[in-house]
């Protein structure tokens, strides 16, 4: 029997302001925001239908019952985005309008899931500046944790992450952002300026750039994921533009695709049999109680989980796992949503994807 690895990934992972604040080490709650000039009203908006949230929180009360997903499928590699700064200093980033951040200490929640990677290419990531971005490398290498997408120069953003397996097997993952997803042109990495590995668009040369790094790097027995911030935040429609780099991308020897930027899930395909996730939606924020987009379900998130085989690259098996994020924690979802995304995922899949279907404990299966 070939050997085979199982991976589990999710969409955005906003550590910052509310629920920074709702932990056990939470930085200065100023806010630089048009309405809410401290974080901590975010907590209390959560709180604000008679649920309370016991403070501080543990770590691992912020993932919930996710954690008993992840001891059931035992993966092999953790890939978030993790969408804040993890700094107690810095400046704001002028002229934007949301920042991020999150004390150092508190990302040890980032440990109480044993989280191995983390995507960076995004447009929280500078929230806090240059010194903000060098305490979040830096706070994440001493936790573990490796990390792609941004770093102290273009070369050190491009880099991909690299996963040693038994039997000589890799796994590399890249993580770029596109302007599209509200990444700022001047967090773009240069030579000696520390930034993200950012594309000004889905172009005909961004696939070119990012197939060149794919094939300089990978060799036969790899894995490649590439991880992409991109789109806006609320919708279904993937731009045909992104759909077409994808499948560039998958053309190129691309395993699996990660997108993510939409605050809730959207769409996905399978490609020459290899998976695309346009938008795997918010997983841990701290939205509660904010109304105004009701309609896409925003409480409602999916761990995603891939198992691959490594002599071929192909899927094995893929399956989805919907919580409900409450009062700052995530929550197995009930039947009556996990069948209201079943629904939606179906209405929103590739011509060429099979049907999900929910089983018995509610897990979406794909494959």
């Amino acid at each position: 029997m070939s050997a085979s690895l199982t991976c589990f990934f999710c969409g955005d992972v906003m550590a910052g302001r509310g629920i920074d604040q709702a932990l056990p080490s939470p930085v200065s709650p100023e806010l630089y925001e048009g309405f809410v000039r401290d974080a901590r009203d975010y907590v209390a908006l959560a709180q604000s239908r008679d649920r309370p949230i016991a403070q501080p929180m543990r770590y691992e009360a912020v993932w919930g019952q996710a954690l008993e997903e992840l001891a059931f499928a035992e993966p092999g590699l953790r890939l978030i985005n993790l969408e804040t700064s993890i700094t107690a200093r810095g400046r704001p980033w002028p002229d934007k309008g949301v920042h991020y951040r999150m004390h150092p200490d508190n990302a040890a929640l980032l440990n109480a899931a044993r989280i191995d990677a983390c995507s960076l290419a995004n447009n929280h990531v500078l929230d806090w500046g240059r010194e903000g971005l060098t305490d979040t490398l830096a706070r994440l290498d001493e936790l573990g944790i490796t990390h792609a997408g941004a770093g102290e120069c273009s070369e050190a953003a491009a880099r991909p992450m690299i996963f040693n397996l038994e039997g000589g097997y890799r796994v590399l993952i890249w993580s770029l952002g596109l302007a599209d997803s509200g990444i700022p042109a001047e967090w773009n990495a240069g030579s000696r300026r520390a930034g993200v590995w950012y594309f000004e668009n889905a172009s005909e040369r961004t696939a070119r750039s990012v197939s060149e790094a794919v094939n300089a790097e990978k060799r036969p027995g790899d894995l490649a994921v590439v991880s992409i911030h991109w789109g806006s935040n609320w919708g279904y429609d993937i731009p045909p533009e992104h759909r077409r780099l994808a499948h560039q991308l998958i053309d190129a020897g691309v395993n699996l695709i990660h997108g993510h930027s939409s605050h809730h899930p959207c769409g996905f395909e399978r490609y020459k049999g290899q998976p695309i996730f346009y938008g795997c939606g918010d997983f841990i924020n701290d939205y509660e109680g904010i109304t105004g987009h009701e309609v896409f379900r925003p409480e409602l998130t999916l761990m995603y989980f891939c198992r691959f085989d490594l002599a071929s690259g192909k899927p094995l098996a893929l399956w989805m796992f919907p919580l409900r994020m409450e009062r700052f924690g995530l929550h197995r979802a009930s039947a009556e949503d996990a069948h209201w995304l079943e629904k939606r995922l179906n209405r929103e899949r590739g011509d060429t994807s099979p049907t999900v279907r929910m089983d018995q404990e509610r897990r979406l299966q794909w494959l």
